[in-house]
């Protein structure tokens, strides 16, 4: 079965389409994509390659209904519209994803694939919070968790690369990204994740503050007179590594800032790499241990300094990193296959550590042959 992968970000649209061997043998980037405008594109793409036999897309939030992937309908689509405050800058575009593929491919069977379904199960310990219950239950306030579709397939392949089945693992995934995350897997399922209600909860990001206390945004609120769009719009595009040194706050302009002895810089830097080891022991905290801890995303895969600096602090839990692997993963391990996954661990070490390619598009491909099977 051929598979178009459609991966819709907040503001691009990117089609990969993957043999029945999950090869990618076409693709299509849309950057700064308005979320309009792409059936042309799209229809010129399916003409030039051939159409697929089914549509895989990637939808952010399933919110409390889509715990699976789902074959979409109109029924399916209306649902996750009324979705959209749980995800206003993702939920849109995907939406705008789907229709502009269904327009240049009416009859094509589509699925959507949520990043929450993975943690869909968390133990309810993990999933809930400590808020008054009419709260939880009126509302269905809890942990939904982010960048399952991520997760999901490093924790399968970390398996893969160590040679034992997934649900013997203790395994902590860092998907380091603009957005970040962690999920703690064992036994092949999530069992806490430090992303919550939304994307703003857990670890710093690019332009994210992550877990803040709330008592301090009252009081912004109370006694500063700032009102919930400022501050909204502040923790989600002002905050994080932006909140220090402005801009995107991408990781290499603040590691190369640090470097030329910017002190803003660097206290991003520290502060980035104090939340990431402490929210790495507390994922391992939640399975009692840790056997693999993989780093995936922009991040994670292409900054050595960020791998080597969390795992400075991490010893306690026997990770270890052979730092000359961890400098050069392009030849780290024997076991680099082309997608540039690498063993960066000392061999020595008790737990292991890998750099695995984030491959969304592959676990998208899976997932939507496996509801069309069903």
């Amino acid at each position: 079965m051929r598979v178009l992968v459609v991966n819709t970000g907040s503001s691009s649209l990117k089609l990969r389409l993957l043999d029945a061997d999950d090869r990618v043998v076409a693709t299509l980037d849309l950057e700064e994509w308005a979320g309009g405008g792409a059936s042309d594109r799209v229809a010129a793409f399916v003409a030039e390659h051939g159409a697929p036999d089914a549509v895989g897309h990637r939808v952010v939030h399933g919110g409390p209904t889509f715990h699976e992937p789902v074959v979409l309908d109109a029924e399916s689509r209306k649902v996750l519209e009324g979705l959209t405050d749980l995800a206003p800058l993702h939920q849109p575009r995907a939406l705008a994803g789907i229709d502009a593929v269904t327009d240049a491919l009416p009859d094509t069977p589509a699925v959507a694939c949520f990043d929450t379904s993975f943690h869909a199960d968390l133990p309810p310990a993990a999933a809930t919070y400590a808020v008054p219950h009419e709260w939880t239950t009126r509302w269905r306030l809890r942990r939904y968790g982010f960048h399952g579709l991520s997760h999901g397939y490093a924790a399968r392949r970390a398996a893969a690369m160590v040679g034992r089945p997934v649900e013997e693992l203790r395994l902590v995934s860092c998907h380091l990204g603009a957005g970040a995350s962690l999920a703690a897997v064992s036994g092949g399922r999530s069992v806490d994740t430090t992303m919550g209600f939304t994307p703003l909860e857990g670890l710093v990001m690019a332009s994210r503050s992550g877990s803040v206390d709330p008592g301090m945004l009252l009081w912004l609120v109370q006694h500063e007179g700032m009102d919930v769009g400022e501050l909204s719009e502040a923790l989600s595009h002002r905050a994080g590594l932006a909140g220090f040194v402005g801009g995107t706050g991408d990781m290499r302009e603040v590691l190369s800032a640090a470097r030329s002895g910017d002190r803003l810089a660097a206290l991003a830097f520290d502060v980035y790499l104090h939340q990431l080891r402490k929210h790495i022991a507390a994922m391992a905290a939640a399975m009692s241990g840790l056997d693999v801890l993989i780093f995936t995303g922009g991040v994670g895969e292409h900054q050595p300094p960020v791998r080597s600096a969390a795992a400075a602090g991490l010893g306690f839990l026997g990770v270890r990193l052979d730092e000359d692997r961890n400098a050069n993963t392009d030849s780290a391990s024997a076991s680099a296959s082309a997608t540039g996954d690498a063993d960066i661990g000392d061999p020595t070490a008790p737990v292991r550590t890998l750099v695995i390619a984030a491959r969304e598009d592959l676990e998208i491909a899976r997932m939507t042959r496996a509801a069309l099977a069903s």
